[in-house]
């Protein structure tokens, strides 16, 4: 058998894991980014314990433990900053074989890239047709070519909410994370390497914005670009957006809000995919949120994309292009499509807005023990690859 030739459409986080982890079961590989660098602006991505163990598999945990920093706990806070639910790290690791923890997104980029030589990438490449090659595997995101391409008629659906991304550097970081829920609105901190925290706020508001890569700002829709010099304007006026909404929420929201770059707040409206019947055609195949993109309330966007790269990579390797795709579909479409569908339930619970329903929620969710949330933790993060 020759070589087997592989080109990926993004270098994202799910396009660099599929390079990698192709790569280790002797593909020859070829990642077209269209950015004129392979690089992640962004804020912040949490990687629970059934990421860490795809990145074990990809031999790059070390390389990303070292640019993360481990939550000591985490959980539900009430709108006045009362604990609803709480999970620890050590319980996680107990039952799951990992903690989670937090990094930079451009810090796990960098981890992907040490595995990946120079020559296989292809930065500020712009696909107009699908390549030449034994398998192509779209990685493109959200708003993915490929998939307009093969999959015609698939448009994202709008969550109802906004989201704002941001990093703080507080004199005192917290040392735990957590999500407060409001009334119609959630704020979110997590601690992040070098006394950085990574937060986010959310509210139900119309759509409203297109949505652009995160780390640009947040453009008119239907406009094509960010006007040059518009950025940080924009940004400025989102942070005080934030502060009106958040910044008389308990602590340490304000400090943390205090501890902002005015000039580096993020703002997506949030948006999931429908299910697809398929994620394969022919020979192209897609992954990430290209496949299956989700609302970010169970924090497992980036987490699936590291899990679709090696179980496509084993799947290619036990049983040959045909039906290693077919496999890798038969695996992954039913259990991603099922994270899609439980991250938009969990969000339309954390964005209750009518005060009775927002009180009975957290009545409720501060009744369930801690093991009956492990128990249920269990079907997204206990996956092993």
């Amino acid at each position: 058998m020759g070589e087997r030739v592989a080109a990926i459409i993004g270098g994202g986080i799910g396009g660099l894991a599929a390079a990698v982890a192709l790569r280790r079961t002797g593909w020859r590989v070829t990642v077209h980014e269209r950015a004129p660098a392979f690089t992640e602006v962004g804020a912040g991505i949490s990687l629970w314990p059934n990421a860490l163990h795809a990145l074990d598999r990809l031999g790059l945990l070390g390389e990303v433990l070292s640019r993360a920093e481990k939550e000591t706990a985490g959980g539900a806070k009430d709108r006045r900053g009362r604990w609803l639910t709480r999970v620890t790290s050590d319980q996680l690791e107990r039952r799951f074989g990992h903690p989670v923890v937090v990094l930079h997104r451009g810090r796990l980029l960098e981890a992907l890239l040490t595995a990946l030589p120079e020559d296989v990438l292809r930065p500020g490449t712009t696909v107009t047709d699908l390549p030449e090659a034994d398998l192509v595997v779209a990685a493109d995101g959200l708003r993915s070519t490929v998939r307009s391409w093969l999959w015609p008629g698939v448009h994202p659906r709008y969550a109802g909410h906004t989201a704002w991304r941001m990093v703080a550097r507080p004199a005192s970081p917290p040392r735990e994370g957590a999500v407060l829920w409001g009334r119609g609105e959630r704020f979110g901190y997590a601690p992040m390497p070098g006394g950085t925290v990574y937060c986010f706020g959310t509210a139900t508001v119309p759509e409203c914005a297109a949505t652009v890569p995160e780390g640009a700002a947040t453009v008119p829709k239907g406009a094509a670009t960010v006007p040059e010099g518009a950025a940080t304007v924009r940004a400025a006026v989102e942070y005080a957006e934030v502060l009106r909404r958040f910044r008389n929420w308990p602590d340490p929201v304000p400090a943390l809000l205090d501890a902002v770059d005015p000039g580096a707040v993020l703002r997506h409206d949030l948006y999931d995919l429908p299910p697809l019947p398929s994620f394969v055609r022919g020979t192209t195949v897609l992954l990430g949120d290209a496949a299956h993109a989700m609302t970010p309330s169970l924090g497992q966007g980036g987490c699936q994309a590291l899990e679709d790269a090696v179980v496509l990579a084993d799947c290619l390797a036990a049983s040959g292009t045909t039906a290693g795709l077919a496999r890798y579909d038969a695996l992954r479409r039913p259990r991603t499509q099922a994270i899609v569908t439980r991250s938009a339930r969990l969000n339309t619970i954390g964005q209750i807005a009518w005060p009775p329903a927002a009180a009975a929620r957290d009545l409720l969710v501060r009744l369930v023990p801690a093991e009956v949330v492990l128990r249920g933790m269990t079907s997204v993060i206990g996956f092993r690859v």
